[in-house]
């Protein structure tokens, strides 16, 4: 069940800028044991103090699709899609639908793909813990959409010179607010590989975390 591109509201594809391409997103694997529970709480949590909401009621909520298969033996594979957004800072205000947007907005797609999930039971400093045990990938797709276009196209005089404004004067504030994103999406995926105990690299490797890890790799 391949995940589905994000485009808030049926909108215009044009009006989105892609941070990675379309078919490389970043993406965390991790197969061994682990509180699938757990992972999904403290990534929420961490989208939540990040400023990121669910773009259809404003919440944050974020789950926009949950699919859950069971096999033989109750093993399980199971699909979640999350979708958020948050104004970019340091732009002008637009009014859109009723609501104030940025001119620049930044949106989120993560994808969880679950698979051969199964209880487990460790132990750890001499105490059973129940836990999962399977495979996860995490896709985060960040984008821009480009809300200033929609005013420009409204006024008659404005729609004319609207890619001279998005090459030239607008050109630096764009690519800013795509380098902030893009470093946004990394230190995101470090989260989740810190938490997950893998391998990270630096600059986007954080101190320590908040969120204390509820993965218990093989290798350590």
């Amino acid at each position: 069940m391949p995940a589905k591109a994000a485009n808030p509201f049926g909108k215009d594809k044009s009006k989105f800028v892609p941070i990675f391409p379309e078919f490389s997103p970043l993406k965390v694997k991790y197969k061994d044991v682990f509180d699938l529970k757990a992972f999904y709480e403290e990534l929420w949590e961490w989208c939540k103090e990040h400023g990121w909401k669910d773009w259809e009621t404003d919440l944050d909520t974020f789950e926009r699709f949950y699919g859950e298969r069971v096999t033989t033996g109750g093993v399980k594979e199971i699909w979640i899609r999350w979708r958020a957004w948050k104004p970019a800072e340091g732009t002008p205000s637009v009014k859109q639908n009723d609501k104030e947007v940025g001119y620049l907005t930044y949106y989120l797609d993560i994808d969880f793909h679950v698979l051969g999930l199964s209880s487990a039971e460790i132990v750890k400093d001499g105490k059973k813990i129940k836990a999962d045990k399977g495979e996860i990938e995490v896709s985060i797709k960040p984008f821009i959409e480009k809300n200033y276009e929609y005013e420009f196209e409204k006024h008659s005089v404005l729609r004319h010179v609207l890619d001279l404004f998005t090459a030239r004067i607008y050109k630096q504030k764009l690519e800013e607010r795509q380098r902030e994103l893009y470093r946004e999406a990394y230190v995101m995926q470090t989260f989740i590989k810190q938490w997950f105990k893998l391998k990270t690299y630096m600059p986007y490797v954080q101190g320590e975390s908040f969120f204390p890890s509820k993965a218990w790799p093989s290798h350590q």
